[in-house]
């Protein structure tokens, strides 16, 4: 963290309670942090609004294992979009339904529209995209992205395959 400086804030008195009584059950000990999580979060939200912007996720997903050519099509999708595709995990909650999470990386756009794609396909019963950024550093506004590319390339399971 860098230096710390110290602002005052006119709150009305039943919003300062109302917000105190949140923070509280939420297990902040002091609003200092919760201000600063606030914060943080809007920056965040207007950071993975930007369509090129660098984001890292991860998208859940709830389907019925047993429609139509599902699972095939969820794994076609993947990787047609292999190189926004970090990992996935997979759990069978019961005898239809399964959980997949997805965890993704790459521009905001793209990120969005392999959510959507994966959302909207037929036997998907609830889906969600969450998205944020590798490192919120307001002194930083700029995107590391590519110098990191470069010092630590992705592989895939192909020895020496290297994807960007």
């Amino acid at each position: 963290m860098g230096e710390l400086s110290r602002i005052g804030i006119a709150l009305d008195s039943d919003l300062l309670k109302r917000f105190d009584r949140s923070i509280e059950k939420s297990g902040y000990t002091n609003r200092s942090e919760a201000f600063r999580d606030l914060i943080r979060d809007r920056l965040v939200r207007e950071h993975t609004a930007a369509p090129e912007a660098t984001v890292v996720g991860t998208v859940t997903l709830i389907y019925d294992h047993h429609a139509s050519g599902i699972t095939e099509k969820l794994t076609e999708v993947q990787h047609e979009h292999h190189d926004l595709v970090v990992s996935t995990s997979h759990a069978h909650l019961d005898h239809d339904s399964c959980l997949e999470v997805l965890i993704v990386h790459g521009k905001a756009a793209r990120v969005q529209h392999f959510a959507d794609i994966l959302i909207g396909l037929k036997g998907v019963q609830h889906g969600r995209l969450v998205m944020t950024v590798p490192s919120l550093d307001a002194r930083h506004e700029h995107d590391h992205s590519q110098a990191h590319a470069r010092e630590h390339p992705r592989r895939n399971s192909r020895k020496g395959d290297k994807r960007s």
